[in-house]
Formats: C-alpha cells, sequence, structure tokens
C-alpha cells in the first residue's frame, strides 16, 4: 500500500473512464490528459486502462510500504525519492519505506504517477475514476488526504528498460498563445460569418471558473446564430458550446450528458491533452481543419503509442 503523507493541491484516481452511462446522468469523466496517462501505464507494464493519479498542479508525498515500480509523464513537475531527485518519463524502482515527493508544475498543469500493479479499489459502474461531484468512484469518492492508505494490485514481471525513450508530452508554453485544433460543430453553418471568423481570430483565454467538467473562455462575445431554442442533445469531450453570453465553453472530460447550446465546433482529439495541460490565464486559438484531416492526425497519435509498445517489448 502507499501512505498519503500530503496529497498535494487536488490529487484524485482516474482511469480511462466510465463508459456507457451517460443516458442515466453519469459522466464519463476518465483522465483529462489521456496520452499521458496511457504513456504512464505502459511504463510500468499495465493496460493503458489501468488507474494512475491525476496530479493537479501541486504533487503529493506519498510512502510506499512496499517496493515498487512507478512513472510519472504530463506536466513537468520536480520529482524526489527520499529527498534525491530523479527523471520523470520512465520506470523507477520506488523501494519499499522510501518517500516518492512531487513539487510543483513547471510546465503544464497535470502529472499523471502509474504503479505496476495498479490501485486495489473496487470499480464503480465499470469505472476506478473518481467522480468527486457524485461522491463516489477512486478513493472514497473524493481527492485523496493525508493520512489515505492506497491499496495496490499485485506486481506483474519486472518491466521493461525505458531509459532514453522519449515520453515527453506537448506541453503549453504559458507565454505563447497556442494553436489547438478544431472540427465544425453541428451549428457551424449556423453562426454568421462574421462571427466563425472571429471564433478563429481571436486568441481566447482559458478563465478561473474552469475544471474538469469544462473550460469556460474568455474573449470578445460572439453572437448567437438564428436557430431559436435548441433541443439538448448529445456532447463529447471537446464539443465547444456558446451560451448566451458569447463566451465559448469547452466540454472537458466530467462533461454533462447532454447539451442545448449552440454546437460552433469540436476540438480534435489529438489535442485534447494539450487543452486538458492548459491553466487558467492560458491563451488558445483555435484552428480549422477538416474531419479527414483529425481522424488522420489521431491515427498517427495511436500509431506513435503502438511504436513505443513495440520498442519496451523489444526493449532486453
Amino acid at each position: 500500500m502507499i501512505e498519503v503523507l500530503d496529497p498535494g493541491l487536488q490529487t484524485q484516481l482516474q482511469d480511462s473512464g466510465r463508459w456507457g452511462w451517460q443516458a442515466d446522468g453519469v459522466p464519463v469523466g476518465g483522465a483529462m490528459d489521456g496520452w499521458s496517462h496511457r504513456v504512464a501505464n505502459l511504463l510500468v507494464g499495465n493496460a493503458g486502462d489501468e488507474a494512475t493519479l491525476e496530479i493537479l498542479l501541486q504533487g503529493p508525498r506519498l510512502r510506499f510500504a512496499r517496493a515498487a515500480y512507478i512513472a510519472l509523464v504530463g506536466a513537468e513537475l520536480p520529482l524526489t525519492l527520499d529527498g534525491q531527485a530523479v527523471p520523470a518519463g520512465r520506470r523507477l524502482l520506488v523501494p519499499a519505506g522510501a518517500v516518492l515527493a512531487c513539487g510543483r508544475a513547471r510546465a503544464g498543469l497535470r502529472a499523471y504517477l502509474a504503479v505496476q500493479g495498479g490501485f486495489d479499489v473496487p470499480p464503480v459502474l465499470g469505472s476506478r475514476s473518481t467522480y468527486v461531484r457524485g461522491g463516489f468512484g477512486g478513493w472514497q469518492g473524493r481527492a485523496l488526504q493525508a493520512g489515505d492508505r492506497l491499496p495496490l494490485g499485485p506486481a506483474a514481471a519486472e518491466p521493461p528498460i525505458t531509459a532514453g525513450l522519449d515520453t515527453t508530452p506537448t506541453l503549453p508554453d504559458p507565454a505563447q498563445t497556442e494553436r489547438v485544433l478544431v472540427v465544425p460543430g453541428e451549428h457551424w453553418e449556423a453562426f454568421p460569418a462574421a462571427e466563425r471568423a472571429a471564433f478563429l481570430a481571436t486568441a481566447w483565454r482559458v478563465g478561473p471558473q474552469s475544471d474538469r467538467m469544462g473550460y469556460r473562455l474568455q474573449g470578445p462575445a460572439l453572437g448567437a446564430p438564428a436557430l431559436g431554442e435548441l433541443l439538448s442533445e448529445g456532447v463529447a469531450f471537446g464539443t465547444v458550446q456558446v451560451p448566451p453570453d458569447g463566451q465559448p465553453i469547452a466540454l472537458m472530460a466530467e462533461r454533462q450528458s447532454t447539451g442545448g447550446y449552440p454546437k460552433i465546433a469540436h476540438v480534435a482529439a489529438v489535442d485534447l491533452p494539450l487543452l486538458a495541460q492548459m491553466a487558467p490565464g492560458q491563451r488558445l486559438r483555435f484552428e480549422l481543419i477538416s474531419t479527414d484531416r483529425a481522424q488522420a492526425l489521431l491515427e498517427d497519435r495511436e500509431r506513435t503509442l503502438a511504436q513505443l509498445r513495440r520498442t519496451l517489448l523489444e526493449t532486453p
């Protein structure tokens, strides 16, 4: 087991999400940066959907009761083992009794800590993801607290060597306006041409009222399309809605099941990890691409992950 000495700002268990329950009003949830989550699991020999610790901005201090392999991927956090600096982005062996500490993020917003064997917590509706608003899943339905003792799953064979592999995620630069790729939403053509142009030309700022449910963007208000009242429809991770105040909302991992605001665009799946790493105050500009291009970019990303997996399996 792992004892939580200091939980950090907000640390919670997340896996690939709680799929199949949206019709009952249960959000999918899961890791905000799915790429970093999957790579961390891969580095310690876990299945991609094993739960990891999603660490927000300021990391925890953890004491390991038994030796375990770990990997930290995502936001650039200083990592120490018994006070000595150790590298992230690769497999590390934490000895029994040692204390692993994650500092404050120097770049990015979220990091993912995978432990070989995963965390032995009961799945709720098929997932170990924490849903804090609902008070279920993960560890007692909440973020970690000091004194928590997280049980670990059984470790498998020793995972492969990871030194020298490039597992660095794409992190946003706070000094720049990041480009985020989008495809046209269901109501794209209903927006006047001037509003579509403004949506793409504006350097939107991630607002302070942004969380795992959605990112509220700040900038010049967009005019409403001539659609009248809309019926609520299903929404997805990355759907960009425009509410009556004209300030777009990019829906994130814990999005609601349905939404009734016009959908101007959808963030391309390949750029969802980048968006998830953006902190309040950072700026982004949307770039429109075709659905075919978005699918091709996602296929390239999946091939990269598959190649990483093959390289790990072939490493002696």
